[in-house]
């Protein structure tokens, strides 16, 4: 049994006589200690699918489980890493302040637990001297770096991360994807990967599921197949990364086209 499994998903927005379906019967599933990225035309409704996959909005068609038990609002041990990390943190709080955040709603956990927790996560994620810092005194990066450490701080099984990486420059989001792959390895996670970059879901995911131009559908799963560990470089110079990104490349760009 998949961890997330999404069942026949659909959805649509407007009303009657100008309804727009974005997802139309999406089939997907996340394994445990998985990886998968979704990658589609812009606009195609990834964000929409990874929002209904974390219970924060529902499906009009189709079911989302968790563990075999139906997914109705956001469930535990799931946590959803947004684009906008400016957005996502808290900028009258601390960067220690902020990840304690995840933690507050636990009572059985004391205020200097909480405190020593979130200061090994800011030690993982190569902040641990920055935590008496405000959110706008960090480079975007390193505000990606404290919204990443909150999410661990709630003890997720599942991560589900839409775009996190896309409004960093080029050099500052090989250094997050490669943190994001440690931290994977390291603690067990399973990733839910939503991305516009080919690249980065080849690089990064076990699996990479491809979706059609809006309405959207799930044109292939595609099996990476590259070994691990993997190295920024290197891994981008193998044949069979090169093969799958002109693949990927080649029905997107098709499918943009047809639509253009």
């Amino acid at each position: 049994m998949a961890l997330l499994e999404l069942n026949q998903i659909g959805k649509s927005f407007g009303s009657a006589g100008a309804e727009t379906v974005a997802l139309d019967g999406i089939d997907l599933a996340l394994e445990e200690r998985g990886f998968l990225a979704v990658v589609g035309p812009s606009g195609c409704g990834k964000s929409t699918l990874l929002q209904i996959a974390a219970g924060l909005i529902p499906s009009d068609r189709g079911t989302v489980k968790l563990l075999g038990q139906p997914v109705t609002g956001p469930p535990p041990h799931v946590v959803y890493v947004f684009q906008q990390y400016t957005k996502s943190l808290f900028p009258w709080r601390t960067v220690l302040a902020n990840v304690e955040f995840a933690l507050e709603g636990r009572s059985e956990i004391s205020r200097a637990e909480r405190r020593e927790r979130s200061r090994t996560l800011l030690k993982l994620v190569d902040l641990q001297d920055f935590a008496a810092h405000y959110p706008w005194q960090l480079s975007g990066g390193m505000q990606q770096r404290v919204a990443i450490a909150r999410a661990l701080a709630a003890d997720p099984r599942v991560l589900l991360m839409d775009e996190p990486f896309s409004a960093l420059d080029a050099l500052t989001r090989l250094d997050l994807q490669n943190l994001l792959l440690d931290l994977w390895a390291a603690r067990n996670l399973s990733i839910l990967f939503v991305t516009h970059d080919v690249d980065e879901a080849v690089y990064l995911a076990d699996r990479v599921a491809v979706l059609t131009h809006r309405p959207a559908r799930v044109q292939e799963v595609v099996e990476v197949g590259l070994r691990r560990p993997r190295d920024a470089i290197s891994t981008r110079e193998e044949s069979r990364f090169l093969k799958l990104r002109h693949d990927l490349l080649r029905q997107l760009m098709k499918r943009n086209s047809s639509h253009a």
